[in-house]
C-alpha cells in the first residue's frame, strides 16, 4: 500500500513517477521516502503517459492562453503557481533555490500568478526575497490573503504582508476561507481605495462554506474568487462557478489535483491516446486542461517547488482545450480508473 505523507492543504504538482517520491510516498513499514530512482523503478512499464514530456521548440512557441479579469482591463495567463506548503522554507537564497527556479520558470513560460497567504508559513518572505533578487516583481501577479480581517485591523494586517513580500501593493487581496454569509467587504474595499491592492477577493476550499461564499459573491461582487475544483471534485460547478460568472468575478482554482488523490488514481494507467486531440501530453496537463475548459475559470494555481513540474503545468495553458463532449469523456475515463 502507498501512503501520502503530505497534509491535505499542501498539494505539490505531479505529472510523473518522480513526483510520487516528491509527494512523500513510502511503503508500509519503511520509514525511508522513496528516492527518485526507486519511484522510476516502481513506475516501470507505465509508458510515456506519466513521464514529463520534452518541451519542443514548437510547443514553446504556442501562445499561453489568456483570460480577462472581468472587473479590470487586463488579462491573466491561465496557469499560475500556488505556494502552500511547498514555499514554506528558509528565506535565504541557498534555502529557496528550488522555489526561485519555479518562479523563473513561471515567468519564462508566460505565467504571472503567484498565490500565497500569511498562513502558508514562510511563503510570503520567500516570495518577497525571490522577487527582490530576480527583479521579477513587475512581471508577477501576487495574490495573497487576509487571515483575521478584524474590522479596523485590515490595513495593519495587509501592511505586514506587504513588508514580507517586499512590495508596496499586491495585485489581489482576498479574505481567506470565508465562512460568514454576511461578511462585510467594506474593509477590504477600503484597502483597494487606499492603493494597497488592485483587486479584492474571497477564498474557500471547503464545501461547507460554499453557501457563504455564494452569498458574498452575489452581494459584494468581489473581483476574485478562489476555490477548490478538480475533475474528481466538481461541487463548485453547481452554484459557485455560475454565481461568479453572473457577477463578473474572476476565478482562481486551487487544489486542481484533488488534494493529491488524482495522481494516485492515475498511477499505473496509460494516458488515453485521444488526449493528444487537445494537445495534452501528461496526466498533469490532462487534469489542468479539464479545469481550464470550464468557461468560468480564469486561472489555475497548482502548487510546486520543482521547476520541471512548473514547465509541464504551463504546457496545459497552450494549445487546444477540450470541448464539452471531451470533458465528459475525460471525467468518465478518470472515474473508470477506480
Amino acid at each position: 500500500m502507498l501512503n501520502l505523507l503530505r497534509a491535505n492543504f499542501c498539494e505539490p504538482v505531479l505529472v510523473c513517477c518522480d513526483r510520487v517520491a516528491q509527494l512523500g510516498v513510502h511503503m508500509q513499514g519503511d520509514d525511508q521516502l522513496l528516492s527518485r530512482r526507486d519511484a522510476v523503478i516502481l513506475c516501470g512499464g507505465l509508458g510515456a503517459s506519466l513521464l514529463i514530456p520534452n518541451l519542443t521548440a514548437a510547443d514553446a512557441q504556442k501562445p499561453m492562453l489568456l483570460r480577462p479579469i472581468p472587473h479590470g482591463r487586463e488579462t491573466l495567463p491561465v496557469i499560475g503557481v500556488g505556494t502552500a506548503g511547498v514555499f514554506n522554507v528558509g528565506a535565504s537564497p541557498q534555502e529557496r533555490t528550488g522555489q526561485t527556479e519555479v518562479i523563473r520558470a513561471l515567468v519564462a513560460g508566460g505565467g504571472t500568478v503567484v498565490d500565497t497567504a500569511p498562513s502558508y508559513g514562510n511563503a510570503e518572505n520567500v516570495i518577497g526575497g525571490i522577487l527582490a533578487e530576480t527583479k521579477l516583481r513587475p512581471r508577477v501577479f501576487i495574490a495573497t490573503k487576509l487571515e483575521d480581517y478584524r474590522s479596523g485591523g485590515e490595513a495593519a494586517e495587509a501592511r505586514e504582508s506587504l513588508q514580507r513580500l517586499k512590495t508596496d501593493k499586491v495585485d489581489a487581496l482576498q479574505l481567506h476561507n470565508v465562512r460568514d454569509p454576511g461578511q462585510d467587504m467594506g474593509g477590504l474595499n477600503a484597502l483597494k481605495a487606499q492603493g494597497l491592492c488592485r483587486y479584492t477577493g474571497i477564498t474557500t476550499t471547503f464545501k461547507g462554506a460554499y453557501g457563504a461564499a455564494e452569498a458574498i459573491l452575489k452581494r459584494g461582487k468581489p473581483d476574485f474568487l478562489e476555490i477548490d475544483y478538480a475533475i474528481d471534485n466538481r461541487d463548485a460547478e453547481e452554484r459557485l462557478l455560475p454565481a461568479a460568472a453572473d457577477v463578473g468575478t474572476a476565478v482562481l482554482v486551487a487544489l486542481p489535483f484533488g488534494r493529491g488523490k488524482l495522481f494516485r488514481k492515475a498511477l499505473g494507467s496509460k494516458l488515453p491516446d485521444w488526449a493528444a486531440d487537445f494537445d495534452c501530453a501528461s496526466w498533469g496537463q490532462f487534469f489542468l486542461k479539464f479545469i481550464l475548459s470550464h468557461p468560468a475559470v480564469t486561472a489555475v494555481i497548482p502548487g510546486t517547488d520543482k521547476a520541471e513540474h512548473m514547465i509541464d503545468n504551463l504546457a496545459a495553458g497552450r494549445g487546444r482545450l477540450p470541448d464539452a463532449k471531451e470533458r465528459a469523456r475525460m471525467a468518465e475515463y478518470v472515474a473508470s480508473l477506480g
